[in-house]
C-alpha cells in the first residue's frame, strides 16, 4: 500500500499543475478546480492497478482530469451556478501596453471557454497544455485525423468569433 502511496506522491508532483491548470479552464472557478484536482487523484489511486501504460501517464491522467471536469459540469448544482472569475488567470500589471495585451489574453480564452466541449477540448489539450495531435488523440479516445479536422474547425470557429468581438 505504501509504493501505491509514494507513487501518487509523485503523480502529484509531477502532473499536479497541469491537472490544477486544465481544471480551472474548464471550471473557471479555483475552488471547483481545487476539487477537481482532489477527485482526479482519488480516482488515479482507485484505477492506478488498471494502468496499463498503453499510453504516458500524463495522457492517462489529463483524461481522467478532462472527464471529472466534463462530470462536475454536468452536475445539477454547477449547471445552475455561473463561476467567471478570469480575473485570477492573468494578474494585470500598470502598463497600459501590458494591460492590453492581458486583455487581449482574456478575450481570447473566453472565447475558447464558449466553443463547443469538442473543440474546448482540442484547443485547451494543444495550445494551452502542450500536448501533441497523438496524444489528443490518445486522449479524447479518437483518431488523429479527427484531432486534426477538430483543431482546424475550432480555429476557424476562434476567428469568426474573435472577428464578430473586434
Amino acid at each position: 500500500m505504501e509504493s501505491i502511496e509514494k507513487e501518487i506522491e509523485r503523480l502529484i508532483q509531477d502532473y499536479g499543475n497541469d491537472v490544477l491548470r486544465i481544471a480551472y479552464m474548464y471550471l473557471k472557478d479555483r475552488h471547483l478546480a481545487e476539487d477537481a484536482f482532489q477527485e482526479v487523484f482519488i480516482r488515479v489511486y482507485h484505477k492506478w492497478n488498471t494502468f496499463r501504460k498503453e499510453s504516458s501517464e500524463k495522457t492517462w491522467i489529463m483524461k481522467i482530469a478532462i472527464n471529472v471536469c466534463k462530470d462536475m459540469l454536468k452536475s445539477y448544482w454547477h449547471r445552475n451556478v455561473s463561476f467567471y472569475e478570469f480575473e485570477d488567470i492573468y494578474k494585470i500589471s500598470n502598463s497600459t501596453n501590458d494591460v492590453e495585451i492581458e486583455m487581449e489574453k482574456k478575450s481570447l480564452l473566453e472565447s475558447v471557454l464558449r466553443l463547443p466541449d469538442k473543440y474546448k477540448d482540442v484547443i485547451l489539450l494543444y495550445y494551452y497544455q502542450g500536448f501533441s495531435v497523438q496524444e489528443i488523440a490518445q486522449i479524447l479516445d479518437t483518431t488523429v485525423g479527427n484531432v486534426t479536422s477538430l483543431l482546424s474547425r475550432a480555429r476557424k470557429l476562434l476567428k469568426e468569433s474573435l472577428e464578430v468581438i473586434e
